[in-house]
């Protein structure tokens, strides 16, 4: 086995998983998995820059992971940042911070295509989903704070597409009011459902059989559709939900103020203010999807981007 240390920052949140990996099977086990949210994005889709005090909160975070990574003993570490630090003109400032903190590990901090992040969201969501019986061809949605990755494939990726529809963009760039208006959630719409379709251009969305969905927004509507009073990865973790749960359940947290969504019992204090964004992009996608596709399953799955930088660390 070899223990590696992934880290998945984002424009949301800043994620470290470390893990011992089997080089000939690419079995997993977590040691450590962790996550923060730094809000590295705040206000990049407005400024086309990265805050200093949203740099300073991350790179503060990205030292204790390196301290945690040094104390379990992670053999090889990887480091991947996506949309914030793509679209930001002083994108360096970060990608320095980070060097030289993890100089020790001589890792240089990646800021990846759309592409690459799609196809490592692909190979840690499917591992589990094709074990489980969940049959292919699937459909991989990432839905981040900056962008949404699609990403079609069986065993391969086959096609991917990343758009800039992710829950803290559109909150900043539409869902302003508390709770959100009915304009604001009209213009939001269009503006999902546009790149939506770009999306379908590109990936195609005819023929799916599992509709798969990642990251924080989409196992939060999972968490609500459940009815959890607390968040278990367990439980969330291959739930299999029908479009009108989902639709139920993203509806009401889009409505909700931020003061109700604060008081759910499983809800992320980072999350509250964006949730309803991230609720109203995985309503829209499943809506599009099930109108073209004779879906056989919806399944949320907490293994991600941050499950296959972590294996491509070992099986490249």
């Amino acid at each position: 086995m070899t223990r590696v240390g992934a880290i998945d920052c984002g424009t949301n949140s800043i994620r470290l998983l470390v893990a011992d990996i089997d080089p000939v099977t690419g079995a997993s086990t977590d040691v450590h998995r962790q996550m923060e949210v730094v809000r590295l994005g705040h206000g990049v889709d407005r400024t086309g820059r990265l805050d200093p005090a949203a740099i300073a909160r991350t790179l503060a975070r990205s030292s204790d992971y390196h301290a945690t990574c040094r104390r379990l003993g992670a053999e090889r570490v990887r480091f991947v940042a996506t949309s914030a630090s793509r679209d930001a003109e002083n994108a360096a400032e970060f990608v320095d911070g980070v060097r030289a903190i993890f100089t020790d590990y001589a890792i240089e901090p990646e800021v990846v295509s759309g592409a690459e992040e799609a196809a490592l969201s692909f190979r840690g969501a499917t591992v589990d989903v094709t074990a489980a019986g969940f049959p292919g061809p699937y459909l991989v949605v990432d839905l981040g704070g900056g962008s949404t990755e699609f990403v079609r494939g069986t065993t391969v990726v086959e096609a991917a597409r990343s758009v800039d529809i992710g829950c803290v963009r559109m909150t900043e760039r539409h869902l302003v009011s508390d709770p959100p208006t009915a304009a604001e959630v009209a213009a939001a719409t269009a503006d999902i459902d546009a790149a939506i379709a770009a999306a379908e251009e590109e990936v195609g969305f005819s023929g799916i059989r599992t509709l798969v969905g990642l990251a924080g927004s989409i196992t939060t509507v999972t968490a609500y559709a459940l009815g959890l009073t607390a968040y278990d990865p367990e439980r969330i973790h291959l739930s299999n939900l029908t479009a009108g749960e989902i639709v139920e359940s993203t509806t009401a947290l889009l409505a909700a103020t931020r003061a109700e969504r604060s008081a759910i019992g499983f809800m992320h204090p980072g999350r509250v203010d964006v949730i309803g964004a991230g609720a109203l992009v995985w309503q829209r996608i499943v809506a599009r999807v099930s109108e073209v596709s004779a879906l056989e399953a919806i399944v949320t799955s907490e293994h991600d981007i941050l499950d296959g930088i972590a294996l491509s660390l070992v099986r490249p």
